[in-house]
This record gives structure tokens, sequence and C-alpha cells, in this order.
């Protein structure tokens, strides 16, 4: 019986956060995945703090993500009492991701659980729930004209970014662009 009452004080003593972030949950809209990686869409952080970001302060809820041994903790607060909520979520070791040195790949690995654990906490939803239903989504098919990729472009410093991590081929960069011999010279430079 005494576990009891102690679990209802502390429900009772998280009753402002609690109603803060369950009006923020009923405001937040659903954050598309408009960043493009090769064979998937994505919600950056950026995109997740730019909708996030004022309803949390309506709210008066503010968050904090730490890096703690091994770990990123995320905390999420209430502003006024201090009530807070927590969450760890551990930084996968050993990885290695093709042209990235391990200070690349744990920078990279951080962000990534630093998106899906605020995601978790806070109960975003960033894309249509597809599991339930069964439903596939599926890509509108590519055009059969590809686009030439052209040096000092957005595309450009994108594919040779992702090149060099090791996220993507010159293969996959050929399905969906045209490259001038200068160009997949250049790329074909910076896998070496």
């Amino acid at each position: 019986m005494r576990q009891k009452l102690i679990n209802t004080k502390k429900t009772i003593k998280m009753k402002n956060l609690f109603k803060a972030l369950a009006n923020f949950q009923n405001e937040v809209p659903v954050i598309l995945k408009d960043t493009q990686a090769y064979g998937y869409k994505y919600a950056d952080l950026p995109a997740v703090f730019s909708t996030i970001n004022p309803l949390l302060k309506k709210h008066g809820i503010g968050f904090t993500q730490l890096i703690n041994a091994m770990q990123v903790k995320t905390i999420v607060f209430h502003i006024d009492s201090a009530e807070q909520i927590e969450s760890n979520t551990d930084i996968p070791q050993g990885v290695q991701l093709k042209g990235m040195n391990d200070f690349q790949v744990l920078g990279s690995a951080i962000t990534y659980i630093r998106r899906y654990a605020l995601s978790s906490i806070l109960g975003l939803v960033t894309d249509k729930d597809t599991d339930a239903s069964g439903e596939q989504t599926k890509e509108a098919p590519q055009a059969t004209t590809k686009k030439p990729l052209m040096f000092e472009t957005k595309d450009y410093n994108n594919c040779y970014d992702k090149l060099l991590e090791g996220a993507i081929t010159l293969a996959t960069i050929k399905q969906h662009y045209s490259l001038s011999t200068e160009v997949e010279k250049a790329l074909k430079n910076a896998i070496n």
C-alpha cells in the first residue's frame, strides 16, 4: 500500500509537466520528413526544432540533451515548476562508416540519437504511420531524364559529402544524375 501512495505523490508532483506536455502534444503538427537521403527521407534536427520550439515556449516546457559517458541523456522540464522527465539512449560503439573518421562517426551517431530520443520523449510524429494498416508508401517514379550534376551546387556538395561519408556510392549518384567527365573524375578522386 505504501508503494502505491508514493507513486501517487510522484504523479501529483509531475502534474504541471504532464499537463503542459499534453497541451503541447495536442498542438504540435506532424513533422514532415523533407530531408532527402539516398533511398529515404527524414526530419532533420533544424526542421524538428523550428516546429517544436515555439510550442514548447508557449507551454512552458524546455529540454536539454547531454552527452553522459556513452549515452545521450534527454531531459524535458517544466520551466515554472522544475518538474522533469528524462531518458537515456546508448551511443553505438564500433560503428564504421566509409570515408568518415571516428569523430565524424560519433557526431553522426549523436545527431541521429538526439533526433529520435527527442521525438520519442515528446511524442512527436514525424511521418504518416503505415505500419498498422500494412500500407506501403512508394516514391514517385524517377523521370527518365537525369538532372546534370554541376560543380559548386547544393546537389554536388551534398553528393560529395555523402560520398566521403560512405553513405552513397558513385553508382548511386549516377542513377540520379548525369555526370560530365570532369565531375565524375572529381568524385572518383574524392573516393581515393
